[in-house]
């Protein structure tokens, strides 16, 4: 897209001069560098690399659960960066969509309950919540695992689960960190599937942290971080 009034690119979300340092033991270390990336609807990433390279860092930024030291973070020319704690939270709930390698479901809940959560904050009804959940939840394998309880699910019926939360709204933007991770192949080739599907359907923009190589390939283009630098892969 291009903005008519400056005559630039304009993309969906596009960030500019990230950067992000920890301090260990009085010694700075720097984690990012400086980063740019411009995403636009439908587009599909994987972030590739070696462990404590930054990636689940750079992922929580996008996802606003973490702050970077310096830069901006453009979503619709809007710097996010500069929301307040409500508006932010808003943006979160109604945008992105997070499945994480831990999957922080709620044990004492069932699937189609942990699966309605998003749904509820936003303000839907419990029956389309419920509706929207079960469809889901269908779609990536458990449709006889609907009332059951998480805590009676295997770790990758759980991860589904996470997975079918995280979509239940049809985010803006999926961020996904190691989502396969504890999946057999069967299941795996399902969740690959399932995401490009949805990624096609409502031009979901799909962030991939993952040692998996079969899923970065799925990707339209792959990216690691290089001395806190993001570099093609």
């Amino acid at each position: 897209m291009v903005d008519n009034q400056s005559g630039r690119q304009s993309h969906l979300i596009s960030i500019r001069g990230l950067s992000k340092s920890f301090s260990n033991n009085g010694i700075k270390i720097e984690i990012l560098k400086s980063i740019d990336l411009d995403l636009d609807a439908g587009e599909t990433i994987s972030i590739v690399g070696a462990s404590g390279i930054g990636k689940s860092t750079l992922l929580h930024i996008l996802g606003t659960l973490d702050r970077p030291d310096s830069g901006t973070f453009l979503f619709q020319d809007k710097d996010v960066l500069l929301f307040n704690g409500e508006k932010l939270a808003r943006f979160r709930n109604e945008s992105i969509g997070f499945v994480f390698q831990f999957h922080h479901l709620l044990p004492e809940f069932s699937a189609v309950e942990n699966t309605m959560m998003p749904a509820l904050i936003r303000g839907v009804s419990k029956k389309e919540a419920k509706e929207s959940a079960e469809t889901i939840l269908v779609r990536v394998g458990l449709k006889d695992r609907l009332s059951y309880r998480v805590n009676k699910l295997s770790g990758g019926e759980q991860q589904r689960v996470a997975l079918a939360r995280a979509l239940v709204l049809k985010p803006v933007i999926l961020l996904a960190d190691e989502p396969t991770g504890n999946l057999d192949e069967k299941n795996k080739k399902r969740v690959h599937d399932l995401l490009l599907e949805l990624n096609q359907e409502i031009g979901m923009i799909l962030v991939v942290v993952t040692h998996n190589m079969d899923l970065a390939s799925y990707m339209s283009r792959s990216v690691t971080i290089m001395d806190g630098h993001l570099i093609k892969t």
